[in-house]
């Protein structure tokens, strides 16, 4: 039986290295990860228009109203048709309950309008624009960097660098090289935003909805942009 045992433990051995994703001579296994911060110069607006009216064609006609009004405006934003998203509506019923009885009231029509600004600082005259030809909602603002693809290729190759770096100190540190790559992983790339990552944050004014001659204003911090990258990788180890 001890016979038995021992060889049915040898063989699950053999099959545990031949599924490891690791090689079987000496190596070293580490990461290497990096961080690059970038100021946001584009602006993403997701806008939304509603009216309700006895009849879903008045409804439709006042909703097509307005968003020709903000379309009409944009080029003093130099903003062009690609970079707005004005082409669904929806139309629906809508009721009201009077004595435990529903009845129909009117219809409600319904847009969104997505509008890419990429110079940001005109973002606080293209919201109170927006404001001024009656568009109902503001519901998101979404900031990007121009230079997305290249600060993500950049933080790339300074996290292979930095894997690099840790494995040659690491290898030389037990008295070891480096040898061949044996297999590489990108463990994770993505951006995020950070506020006051830095004393020159910019700080954008924003307007409220006017009420009379009064204009009530807010300060938002710009958010920084942080893009990061992780990779995994397998070296070979040279012994002396």
């Amino acid at each position: 039986m001890k016979y038995l045992t021992i060889i049915a433990l040898l063989a699950f051995s053999s099959l545990s290295c031949a599924n490891s994703s690791l090689p079987e001579n000496r190596h070293i296994s580490l990461s290497g990860t990096a961080q690059l911060q970038a100021k946001a110069d584009i602006a993403v607006i997701k806008l939304e228009v509603e009216s309700v009216k006895l009849t879903s064609l008045e409804a439709k006609k006042e909703v097509d109203d307005r968003v020709n009004n903000l379309l009409a405006g944009l080029a003093q934003f130099n903003i062009d048709e690609d970079n707005v998203s004005a082409a669904s509506i929806t139309t629906r019923p809508k009721h009201s309950y009077v004595k435990s009885k529903q009845v129909l009231v009117g219809y409600t029509a319904h847009r969104n309008i997505k509008v890419t600004l990429n110079n940001i600082k005109k973002l606080n005259a293209f919201m109170d624009f927006a404001l001024s030809v009656k568009i109902d909602k503001i519901n998101n603002i979404e900031l990007k960097s121009s230079k997305a693809d290249t600060l993500k290729d950049e933080v790339i190759a300074l996290a292979v660098k930095n894997a690099k770096v840790k494995g040659k100190s690491l290898a030389k540190a037990f008295d070891a090289t480096l040898g061949k790559i044996y297999s590489i992983n990108t463990a994770s790339n993505q951006n995020r935003y950070q506020y006051g990552a830095n004393k020159d944050v910019e700080v954008i004014q924003v307007s409220g909805l006017r009420k009379g001659n009064s204009v009530s204003s807010g300060k938002y911090l710009q958010e920084n942009i942080i893009f990061s990258a992780s990779i995994n990788v397998v070296f070979d180890l040279d012994v002396k």
